[in-house]
């Protein structure tokens, strides 16, 4: 029998590559999403790249009384919860609105799931919970520090969970930790699609690539690095989205299995500087991007980039896809769509 997902968030940027995942793999998917930083036209081009539409539900994971109706109107089996304010700079501007949306938003889906019995949950969690890093690579025993409200709700949030997985009979639950996400799905047909100014390299890239910036900012080549800029790791968005599908395998495969939590990194192992990403760019445009180096930028740290032996060894897990391959299916994704979905 088919098993049926709901994915929170799932027309954003990752949402939408999970949603797409979830389908080509199998399962039925319903999305619930307030659309804030993500557009519906990402589910219908999903629907076009699959021939299988998920079912799509306007809503914020707020409203205990939407939460409610979506419950019973489908027999969910599992959820991916990634809704969610994701905007550093924005949370240390505005942390109420962080706290409110990121964890009020969760424990009202987390209590909506219990009136429900609904006993399996995918958390999207972020690497940004480790803070400045002591050691590398990062394994998910790192000493955890989130330097911004962000990180701080995601931590929050796995804590929430875990209590609630190891006090609740039957319940089972995974903490996602991504790492930087980039790339786009092969089709060109969806991507990373940033409202106002990109937080992030890669959209920043491409919005430079396709002349809506002029110029990328170099934050600081001054690092303790082989070139001087910050060194992150990147993971193509389809890695990530077989991660999350994984990950449900892992949970409906196991209902057996005792209460647990377990976090699981998702990243390539390897870490890419500025200036690296920045050449691949140039190699998949087939031109120059013009940057300039400013001042590092405050809360930035120097070196992060994951262990992820714990994915291949407890999901069967590993990245497919190198930096060029990132950078030309960002590319494809821009260039095809300077706009974005507008």
């Amino acid at each position: 029998m088919t098993k049926t997902i709901l994915a929170t968030g799932g027309a954003g940027y990752i949402g939408s590559h999970v949603t797409l995942e979830l389908l080509t793999s199998g399962y039925e998917v319903v999305v619930f999403d307030n659309l804030s930083n993500s557009s519906a036209k990402s589910i219908e081009r999903v629907s076009r790249i699959t021939n299988g539409a998920p079912h799509f539900i306007e809503g914020d994971v707020r409203d205990a009384s939407a939460l409610d109706h979506l419950f019973e109107t489908f027999s969910i089996d599992a959820v991916i919860h990634l809704a969610g304010l994701k905007a550093v700079g924005e949370s240390v501007a505005h942390p109420e609105r962080y706290y409110d949306v990121n964890v009020a938003g969760s424990t009202t889906l987390f209590n909506a799931m219990f009136r429900h019995n609904v006993k399996h949950a995918v958390f999207s969690s972020s690497a940004t919970v480790y803070g400045e890093p002591e050691t590398m690579p990062l394994t998910e025993s790192s000493p955890t520090g989130p330097l911004n409200p962000y990180g701080a709700t995601k931590l929050m949030v796995e804590q929430i969970l875990q209590d609630i997985t190891g006090a609740s009979p039957g319940w089972r639950s995974m903490i996602l930790r991504y790492f930087n996400p980039v790339g786009a799905h092969v089709s060109g047909e969806i991507g990373e699609d940033p409202l106002g100014f990109p937080n992030n390299l890669f959209p920043f890239i491409a919005q430079v690539a396709t002349g809506h910036r002029d110029l990328l900012q170099i934050f600081g080549d001054d690092y303790n690095t082989a070139d001087g800029t910050a060194i992150r790791d990147y993971i193509h968005v389809m890695d990530l989205a077989r991660g999350h599908v994984k990950a449900i395998d892992y949970l409906l495969a196991n209902e057996s299995k005792e209460n647990s939590t377990p976090i699981v990194n998702l990243g390539t192992g390897v870490g890419s500087s500025v200036k690296e990403v920045l050449i691949a760019w140039e190699q998949a445009c087939g031109f120059p991007i013009k940057s300039e180096i400013t001042a590092r930028r405050a809360g930035d740290v120097q070196i992060s980039y994951a262990d992820a032996q714990k994915a291949k060894e407890l999901l069967g897990w590993e990245t497919l896809y190198d930096l060029p391959r990132m950078c030309k299916d960002h590319w494809r994704w821009q260039k095809g769509n300077p706009e974005g979905y507008r």
